[in-house]
């Protein structure tokens, strides 16, 4: 933490934080097959994660010009729509899109988050910088130039959140996609170091938003686009440092109006490791449930007991699930479930839904779903527990699990045996069960918006790397287009 007299008017050195990330941006060189390999299955799976979304009307209607008749001919396509707009609300079209379901990828650690909705920031400054080559006799970035920038920002935004917990001074995980996708952007935009440092700067002096829209009782939609804020905020700061902007080079540190001071109780960042591409290859898919990840295995706890409890839920008298702390603290909720947004982050009620029907949809967040009486009042019957082991593989470097059981008790003093699961099927251990199941999960959601000479050619890019990463972004981006 910088010592800098608050009095002086000579500018400090960077603060080291700012000055690393626009080290490792600029220098450090991806060598990692399996972290190109992970971030083009992220890339595909956020694109599909963004066609699902339109099944939504309360995400379409965030998709347009940020007034009507303010859209930008020639400029960034938004998948699944024919909308073409200008980079910045490009980058949260893209990113309320992707983020929308609570289906996209995600990383778990002191803060938790999801490092996909920085594609909301990078699809829409690859593709505008891409039109405006193609249209000036140059040359457009390719997928291979997305998956780069995708991997950098996973870990920038995954490297802070390691040590670093956000959460517990009451501002949202979206800072950190704030952060990674203001500096990745930058040096797209063809920011060198000082550029990065200067928008990256700014991003600090933001702070952060609250977690409020997160947490019972103000639970609300705005969760769903809160990455897509976030992304155009962080395409903001990268025009303007490209433009010539001034940086604060003691934003985090400069005593009293510094970040560490304002927002993060005097305490400078904490790190774990050097930015190489580690969060890329540990990333957590979620696979098979549109729901926080923290429950993703009580989820499948749930299914694996729906026989066994199915035809005898009005007989249960309790439901015991062990969690991690952090389940504790962020979805375990009793009393009345407001919306949707409540809905998927309430462990209860995603137990609960595939207890009762064998399932777990984005669907089953509804009104409709929701109404069904037999789901409060198995929540009601729930106990909430943290499991201290659950909680130290949370941790461990080495495993990173996300562990959850579940116990259902009978009036008649019969139980079932506690199903227990550490890790997820999105989890990088189960890698090889997982991929198949997630290309299903994007083709399924492809088919059920675009047309089907367009996910062909999407599905056969798929099966060959080679050509999927060399297609110009702009001309990759044009298969996700819908007319009118």
């Amino acid at each position: 933490m910088s010592h800098h007299d608050i009095r002086s008017t000579v500018r400090p050195d960077p603060d080291q934080p700012m000055v690393d990330i626009a080290d490792y941006v600029v220098d450090y060189q991806i060598e990692s097959q399996e972290a190109y390999d992970t971030a083009r299955y992220m890339l595909l799976d956020s694109l599909a994660c963004a066609m699902l979304a339109m099944k939504f009307p309360d995400c379409v209607k965030h998709l347009g010009p940020v007034v009507p008749g303010a859209g930008m001919a020639g400029g960034v396509r938004i998948p699944g729509t024919s909308h073409e707009l200008d980079p910045v609300q490009g980058a949260f079209a893209i990113g309320a899109q992707i983020r929308w379901l609570d289906f996209n990828d995600t990383w778990l650690a002191a803060e938790w988050g999801h490092p996909s909705d920085n594609l909301g920031t990078i699809l829409s400054v690859a593709d505008y910088l891409g039109r405006k080559a193609q249209r000036e006799g140059g040359q457009a970035m390719t997928v291979r130039d997305v998956l780069t920038a995708a991997i950098k920002a996973h870990e920038i935004q995954g490297g802070y959140a390691l040590l670093n917990s956000f959460n517990r001074v009451g501002l949202d995980h979206v800072i950190l996609v704030r952060l990674a996708s203001t500096a990745v952007a930058t040096q797209m935009l063809g920011g060198g170091k000082q550029q990065i440092i200067n928008a990256v700067s700014h991003s600090w002096i933001d702070n952060g938003v609250l977690r409020t829209y997160r947490h019972a009782p103000n639970t609300g939609p705005r969760k769903s686009w809160a990455a897509g804020d976030a992304c155009r905020r962080a395409v903001t700061h990268a025009l303007n440092a490209v433009n010539g902007e001034v940086g604060y080079p003691s934003a985090l540190s400069v005593p009293t109006w510094g970040f560490y001071d304002i927002a993060f109780n005097g305490k400078p960042f904490q790190f774990e490791r050097p930015f190489t591409s580690y969060v890329m290859e540990n990333v957590l898919f979620k696979i098979s449930f549109p729901a926080e990840f923290h429950a993703q295995t009580a989820v499948e706890c749930a299914l694996q007991l729906h026989d066994q409890v199915k035809d005898r839920i009005d007989q249960i008298e309790k439901v015991v699930i062990h969690t991690q702390e952090a389940g504790v603290r962020i979805i375990d909720k009793t009393g009345p479930l407001a919306n949707y947004a409540d809905r998927d982050h309430c462990l209860q009620y995603m137990v609960a839904v595939p207890l009762i029907f064998g399932r777990l949809t984005a669907a089953d967040y509804s009104d409709e779903v929701a109404a069904d009486p037999r789901i409060d009042a198995l929540r009601g019957l729930m106990e909430v527990k943290e499991n201290p082991q659950f909680t130290a593989d949370y941790f461990d470097p080495d495993k990173r699990y996300i562990g959850n059981s579940v116990q259902i008790f009978f009036k008649d003093g019969s139980k079932t045996e506690q199903v227990s699961i550490d890790y997820p099927i999105g989890h990088r251990k189960r890698r090889a069960e997982g991929i198949p199941v997630l290309m299903a999960k994007c083709e399924a959601a492809l088919r059920a918006h675009l047309p089907s000479t367009q996910v062909d050619r999407i599905m056969a890019l798929a099966a060959e790397p080679a050509k999927l990463d060399a297609l110009p972004v702009s001309e990759f981006m044009d298969l996700y287009r819908v007319e009118g």
